[in-house]
């Protein structure tokens, strides 16, 4: 793709000295990884970054008078919720340290999540600058991007830590995964993972996401394992589900459509309705390594 020619000056890239994001886990810091493989939506995330500007060159650069106040401004966009919003905006002052800083919910992510920083024009220019200096207030003079996938082959669903004491649920289970049958409907309202309080090895698992141990991995391998294997096998129930059916996406037709697409590339969902049916004992294997149990535990 051919580079966007700009009908204004922009300073060169060497007047930014941009620090990588930061992601802040149980009080460390650490450089953002390219994927949480844990990640839920209740993990939160908290991120920083340290950006310097050399300004007066910036501002020379640009054609710009001196004294135009500049900014950074960085926004988020999710592929999985598909909400975006600004994680912080910052004037730059004459010394052209900035720090951003932003603390994301994990109700609101999901999928990719993309961390675009610009260097822009604080506001609309009516001075005396030159005619190809920037004039509009956000005219972007320097952008970088970063991304971190959030959610990997592991199915991920609103997540409730409860006391199956108070619930219908067997008082002994470790989990349940309540999946509604309308293919039609959003994804978010038909999928819940209720998690037994009382069983504290993957209560607190799910609360460690973030920064996992050997033994969180582990039990997070099997939770997000048996909740593929009870997708798959509710799906497989439901006779109109098929390759040929068509759903909007979000909707737990198209969720389902896309774990199939994943657990079994290659293969339609007849042929895997018809595995599952002639040897069930060989699929429950086929599907327990299709998603990957204990793989990355170590």
């Amino acid at each position: 793709m051919a580079n966007r020619v700009l009908p204004y000056k922009k300073p060169s890239s060497t007047v930014i000295r941009a620090g990588g994001w930061l992601l802040s886990i149980d009080d460390n810091e650490i450089p953002l990884p390219d994927h949480l493989p844990y990640w839920d939506y209740q993990t939160n995330l908290s991120l920083r970054r340290v950006v310097h500007v050399d300004v007066d060159r910036a501002l020379a650069e640009a054609t710009l008078a001196p004294g135009t106040e500049l900014a950074l401004a960085a926004v988020w966009t999710s592929t999985g919720s598909k909400l975006r919003g600004v994680l912080s905006r910052v004037i730059v002052p004459a010394h052209g340290e900035v720090e951003l800083r932003a603390d994301l919910v994990g109700a609101d992510l999901g999928g990719m999540l993309t961390l675009d920083t610009s260097l822009v024009l604080a506001h609309r220019r009516r001075g005396t600058d030159r005619p190809v200096a920037p004039r509009r207030g956000g005219s972007v003079l320097w952008n970088d991007r970063s991304q971190i996938r959030l959610q990997g082959d592991a199915p991920q669903f609103p997540i409730a830590i409860v006391d199956f004491a108070r619930t219908n649920y067997p008082g002994d289970a470790a989990w349940h995964l309540e999946i509604g049958s309308n293919l039609d409907v959003a994804t978010m309202g038909s999928l819940l993972l209720l998690v037994n309080e009382k069983k504290t090895l993957i209560a607190e698992a799910l609360q460690r996401a973030g920064n996992p141990r050997l033994q969180d991995k582990m039990a997070l391998s099997m939770l997000y394992a048996d909740a593929a294997r009870t997708m798959v096998d509710h799906a497989l129930r439901i006779s109109d589900f098929d390759d040929d059916a068509t759903y909007l996406d979000e909707t737990l037709g198209a969720t389902l459509q896309e774990l199939f697409g994943r657990l079994f590339p290659g293969r339609s969902i007849t042929d895997v309705r018809l595995a599952a049916q002639e040897s069930p004992n060989l699929f429950a294997s086929q599907l327990q390594a299709a998603v990957k149990i204990f793989e990355g535990v170590a």
